[in-house]
């Protein structure tokens, strides 16, 4: 191995300083959040924003994904 190997601990500690400033989350948010929850958060894939949800389409949401 390289010296110069970045590690994932390393990129870990690196991100979990960035991420929560960037975010304003506290340090707890982010090691709480999968991996794809913070790529999801930085993607570029996703359409542009539409009408925000009604209160009816926020209600079964809640009630199709329960488990959160």
């Amino acid at each position: 191995m390289t010296e110069n190997r970045t590690t994932f601990a390393a990129n870990a500690i690196r991100l979990a300083g960035i991420i929560p400033r960037t975010l304003g989350w506290l340090p707890q948010s982010f090691w709480d959040a999968t991996p794809a929850e913070v790529a999801a958060i930085f993607s570029t894939d996703d359409p542009p924003p539409g009408e925000p949800l009604t209160r009816s389409e926020m209600v079964t949401l809640m009630e199709r994904e329960r488990d959160g």
